[in-house]
This record gives structure tokens, C-alpha cells and sequence, in this order.
């Protein structure tokens, strides 16, 4: 079996159908849910998502398939929603268990092989660091999910279904009537699915409790249903705060569908005095392997016109979630993530700048941290009647 995964229309499927004939097809035939973060693909029904929509078995269909291509429009440096929400999807295709890959941290095989993947990304007037970009994110991805990257193309595409071409005046008045309408309010938006839970959401708690100005605090999974809503909150607020899980190497796909909406409506701005700061996290020790997220955070604040400010990229979250409310000044494991916090919630105060902020644990080593986390996942699954050999599923 060939599997090609793909966001095309039907169209513009019909158009190039003939070279996969007799291929699976994953396409947005519009049941899709966006990944929870919950980790039932590991600790309740391993190897397939809790999610029931037609999309719970991606890993074992990828692993069945003696060949894989992916198609995408070039979106931030990045896949678009419904294609990084496949993979997002996805994850049940490794093993919650951690071990070092090229001296990172990754998740352990759940099948032998090293898929090979192939990657068509299409965009319009893609630069050389448009193309860069879109390399390292599929680089990073493969690496995490234990695949390796075949090849890459890039094809120039018109103007997509929708889009609106402006003209220099238009852009000039838009950005004019952007800057008198937004308020000086701040929005710190939860991009996790998990809530009030989610690590995300800790890291905005501590940043919000020390903000001067009309700040608040939302959960993206309130707004799940009421886009058009949310849209309306980001688009009139004078700073966003976002914090976000990573979610295969990049931003999750319930915040990308977000942002590609808020592309529609204010694309291409040529100037903004809406500032966007990126607060990011995961659960691998290295900070650094957050790179990418905070890539598609800048380059996307670049092409809506929004003045991207800087944020921190924490690693070992799941860790360092659990101390964020410990007071300024303590020395434990979140020492450096809740300095970089403290910084950054005076930078926006005072409506300031930052490079990116790389937090790793503080004098807490790598392989503990490893350890711990190994330890825990057969804990977590035996309260859902499993044992350890459940995990390993195949």
C-alpha cells in the first residue's frame, strides 16, 4: 500500500489524481478533531488515538505503507492545519518512552523500520529561507517520529481559493484602521487543549500575575466552536501572549487553523502596533528543539503585519509546569524558566522587545529527567487496567 496525505481541494486533487492511482488517500473530508494532548495513543488504547473520526489509526496506516508522500500548502514554515493536524494525529506511531536521538531527546520506536517520506510543499513566491525553513521543520519532525526524509520539492502555486490581492493604498488603509481599533488590552491565549491543566496554561498564569495593564487569560478549547469569536478577541487586543504546547515539532493544529484564519483577515499588513509574544514549551529536556515553534510564531506575525516581540521556548515542561509558581528568586528545577517568565512579563509592560529566550532545567540532569519520565508512563497506564507490555502495542 502508498499512502499520500494531502490538503488539496478536489479540484485540484482531480488534476493530479492520475499519478497516484491505486494510492491511499488522506484528505480533509471534514471530520478531523484536533489532537487533545491527552496521550491516550500511549496510556489508553496504545498505538491508536482515543479519537474516534476516521483519523485514529494514522500512525499504524503509516507504518503500513511501503511509500509516503505529503502535500502541503507552505504555511509558516510549516505544514497547513488539516496537514499538521494529521500528524499531530499521529503521534501513536513511537512509544512514550524517551531516549537520545543525535544527542537530543525523542520518543523510542514502536515499529522497526525508518520510514522514508517524501514532502511537496506548495506556495506562492517561496524564498530561499521560505525553503530552508520548511527543510529543518520536516527534518526535526522525521527525527522525532523516527522517519527520515526521502525528499523535498517546492511548487509555485497562484493565488489560492479566497484570497484577497490588495492594493498598496488598501494595504496602507487597513494597517491605519488596525492601529485605531485595537485596544490596549492584553490576551494571553491557552493553545492547549488540555485547559486550565495544561503546562501552557501555568506559564500564562505566571506571566499574568504580573502584568500591569487589562490582562486575561483564555483556553483555546473554549473557542473550539466559536472561532468567528475568537478571531473578533485577538484580532482587537493590542498584545497576544500565546503559549503553546509543542506538538510535532511545531505549533499544534487547533492554533495554526487560528492563525490561518487571522492571516485571511488581516493579511499582509505593512505595519501594526499589535505585538505578539510567544510563550513555548515541551516535553523533551532540550530547549532548543523548540526552534521551529517560535520560527512559524515570527514568521507568521511577519505576513499579518504583527510586530513580533520575542518570547521563551521552555524545555522539560511537563517538569518545570509543576514549579511555575514557585516565588522570583528560587533555585529549583524551573530556576531559569521562571526567570526568562518573570523578564518577559516586564517586557510587556513596558510594550518591549527580547531575542528569544531558551529556558533548559536548571541543574537538574538530563538523564533523571529521562529516567522519571520512563518510570511514570506505565504508572499512568496501569490506572487505566494496563501493563507495561500494553505500551509496546503494535
Amino acid at each position: 500500500m502508498k499512502l499520500v496525505i494531502h490538503d488539496l481541494n478536489r479540484e485540484e486533487w482531480n488534476k493530479i489524481s492520475d499519478r497516484y492511482e491505486g494510492w491511499q488517500e488522506v484528505y480533509d473530508n471534514g471530520t478531523i478533531k484536533p489532537c487533545a494532548g491527552c496521550f491516550g495513543c500511549w496510556i489508553k488504547s496504545p498505538g491508536q488515538c482515543v479519537i474516534k473520526d476516521g483519523y485514529e489509526k494514522m500512525g499504524e496506516l503509516i507504518h503500513q505503507a511501503e511509500e509516503v508522500v505529503v502535500i502541503s500548502t507552505y504555511t509558516y514554515g510549516c505544514f497547513s492545519s488539516f496537514v499538521k493536524n494529521v500528524f499531530d494525529r499521529s503521534i501513536g506511531w513511537v512509544l512514550p518512552f524517551f531516549e537520545l536521538v543525535e544527542g537530543e531527546m525523542h520518543h523510542k520506536k514502536r515499529y522497526p523500520e525508518d520510514k522514508e517520506m517524501s514532502f511537496i510543499f506548495r506556495g506562492k513566491n517561496l524564498t530561499e529561507q521560505d525553503k530552508k525553513d520548511a527543510e529543518r521543520y520536516v527534518k526535526a519532525a522525521c527525527r522525532n517520529l523516527r522517519g527520515t526524509v526521502k525528499d523535498i520539492s517546492f511548487e509555485e502555486i497562484g493565488a489560492v481559493d479566497g484570497e484577497v490581492v490588495k492594493s498598496k493604498s488598501d494595504i496602507d488603509n487597513a494597517a491605519d484602521n488596525l492601529s485605531n481599533s485595537v485596544s490596549d488590552k492584553i490576551i494571553l491565549l491557552n493553545a492547549s487543549l488540555r485547559g486550565d491543566n495544561a503546562n501552557s496554561r501555568k506559564f500564562l498564569n505566571r506571566i499574568a500575575d504580573r502584568l500591569e495593564g487589562k490582562a486575561e487569560t483564555i483556553n483555546l478549547s473554549a473557542y473550539l466552536n466559536k472561532q468567528d469569536e475568537l478571531i473578533q478577541i485577538l484580532s482587537s487586543a493590542g498584545t497576544v501572549v500565546f503559549g503553546i504546547p509543542m506538538y510535532v515539532d511545531g505549533i499544534p493544529s487547533a492554533l495554526l487553523r487560528v492563525m490561518e484564519a487571522l492571516e485571511r483577515k488581516e493579511c499582509h499588513q505593512e505595519k501594526s502596533s499589535k505585538k505578539i509574544y510567544a510563550v513555548t514549551n515541551m516535553g523533551f529536556y532540550e530547549s532548543k528543539q523548540l526552534i521551529n515553534v517560535m520560527a512559524q510564531v515570527k514568521k507568521w506575525s511577519d505576513i499579518c503585519g504583527y510586530d513580533y516581540s520575542g518570547g521563551i521556548a521552555i524545555g522539560a515542561g511537563e517538569m518545570n509546569g509543576n514549579f511555575a509558581g514557585v516565588p522570583s528568586g528560587g533555585k529549583g528545577p524551573a530556576k531559569n524558566a521562571n526567570d526568562g517568565l518573570d523578564k518577559l512579563a516586564d517586557i510587556i509592560n513596558k510594550s518591549g522587545k527580547t531575542e528569544d529566550i531558551y529556558a533548559n532545567a536548571y541543574k537538574f540532569p538530563r538523564k533523571f529527567y529521562m529516567a522519571i519520565a520512563n518510570m511514570s508512563w506505565p504508572m499512568d497506564a496501569k490506572k487505566n487496567g494496563l501493563k507495561k507490555k500494553d505500551l509496546y502495542s503494535k
